[in-house]
């Protein structure tokens, strides 16, 4: 069952590239790991670079798929962020954080929410 899972998000993560590029957004990385976790995608529009947690769910029964960003992930993802600025030694880049919510019906349909600005940077245990 974890694979399927796995498939699901791996499966969101492609349609919310394929609609980041549609937007005029240039794909920088993907599925980005450091020792302090992941990032989905990490993508850049004119000067802005934004760092995209992708959910994807079948159903909103338990919510919309956004809201399991919670202030721990958000943490989380804003140490990564960090580690990735370093990482790749860019200094003065204008930054936020998206999130991009996807239902996939049983018709193979589907509904893509993104959420630009979804939270501001937190306090991660990442420093300099």
């Amino acid at each position: 069952m974890k694979d399927v899972g796995k498939s699901l998000g791996k499966w969101g993560e492609d349609k919310a590239c394929d609609y980041l590029q549609a937007d005029g957004y240039q794909i920088l990385r993907k599925n980005y790991k450091c020792r302090l976790g992941e990032i989905d995608i990490i993508a850049k529009k004119r000067n802005l670079l934004a760092f995209v947690e992708v959910k994807t769910r079948r159903t909103v029964s338990f919510g919309n798929p956004g809201e399991a960003v919670n202030y721990r992930k958000q943490a989380k993802l804003t140490s990564v962020a960090l580690y990735f600025l370093k990482d790749v030694a860019w200094k003065d880049a204008s930054c936020r954080f998206d999130v991009i919510e996807i239902i996939a019906y049983p018709d193979d349909t589907f509904l893509i929410n993104h959420i630009e600005d979804a939270f501001q940077a937190t306090t991660g245990k990442y420093y300099y």
